[in-house]
């Protein structure tokens, strides 16, 4: 199992903290940095520095060597299949093979209406996904091709430079939801799946089990679709600190430290024991990349932490 960090744009990142978090990431043991795709926190996060993940990562391809750069997700909604597949064999050049290409279908209304967006129900934006999925594999991988779906329509698509990885990066169909139509997007049409935020191990085995099943009524094998998962994490050096931990949030958050557990327990949340024993369970489902999102302002203590005592 690989180890990547998460880094929020919306949470308020400037560029310097982004490619110091990147090379510490590769120093400790998590040679991966992945990026949201957001345009907006909320309504009063105004004056929040949120700079575009393209254009980080694209900065990020010429200022680092080794580190992978990921999306989960970058929204299908917010930029058309063709130029999703341009922007990603171009970054895929100029990083000479680091991108991880996570893709969903959008959620975040509030963005959508304030940049212009239409928001049409879940069932439709999944669908649309599907074309999409189907029209980037294609521009990376054929000279020219036409499609016409309900939603897309490419006319004699010609698309080059072609990705440097073969036949091409990784493509992740990412949710936080994992219904079964996303699952079901993910099997026919996605190289791996990142389910995100909320999902406990034995949670995950019941997913991945339902993804192996549709994988194999679109005639593909068991297991040949890449597992990650993405999650909240805090690692504490001591149980002691882990309580203090625990009592100081529930107090900023207005909850009981019981109701916090509760909360926290889809999140890899503990000491480091505990952290690494969690981790040993996704490990058991052959999840391939375990993607931390750090406590926005700790990254680089908590990379250190992780480091020394888990990985």
């Amino acid at each position: 199992m690989r180890f990547g960090v998460q880094v929020e744009p919306q949470f308020g990142f400037p560029y310097e903290r982004i490619l110091e978090i990147a090379s510490e990431a590769v120093e400790n043991g998590l040679p991966s940095v992945w990026f949201s795709d957001h345009f907006m926190l909320n309504r009063e996060a105004g004056d929040r520095i949120l700079l575009d993940p393209w254009l980080v990562m694209a900065a990020l391809s010429r200022d680092t060597e080794d580190v992978r750069l990921g999306g989960l997700v970058f929204c299908n909604s917010y930029r058309m299949p063709t130029l999703h597949a341009k922007m990603g064999a171009t970054l895929d050049v100029l990083s000479n093979g680091r991108l991880e290409f996570g893709i969903g279908a959008g959620w975040k209304e509030i963005e959508y209406r304030a940049y212009g967006y239409e928001f049409p129900p879940a069932p439709t934006r999944i669908a649309q996904l599907s074309e999409a999925l189907q029209i980037i594999r294609c521009a990376w991988t054929e000279e020219r091709f036409s499609f016409h779906g309900n939603y897309y329509h490419v006319e004699e698509h010609i698309s080059y430079p072609k990705p440097v990885q073969r036949p091409h990066p990784t493509i992740w169909v990412g949710t936080m939801t994992a219904g079964p139509k996303m699952v079901d997007v993910a099997a026919h049409y996605g190289d791996g799946i990142n389910v995100a935020w909320r999902f406990r191990p034995e949670e995950c085995k019941r997913i991945f089990d339902e993804l192996d099943d549709r994988a194999e009524k679109y005639g593909r094998k068991r297991g040949a679709i890449k597992r990650s998962v993405g999650l909240w994490t805090h690692v504490f050096a001591s149980e002691a600190e882990y309580q203090r931990g625990l009592e100081s949030e529930a107090a900023r958050r207005g909850i009981s430290v019981e109701q916090l557990r509760e909360r926290v327990s889809t999140a890899l949340w503990g000491t480091v024991d505990q952290v690494a024993d969690r981790l040993r369970e996704y490990e058991e489902l052959n999840v391939e990349y375990a993607i931390l999102m750090f406590p926005h302002g700790e990254e680089l203590d908590q990379m250190r932490l992780l480091r020394e005592n888990v990985v």
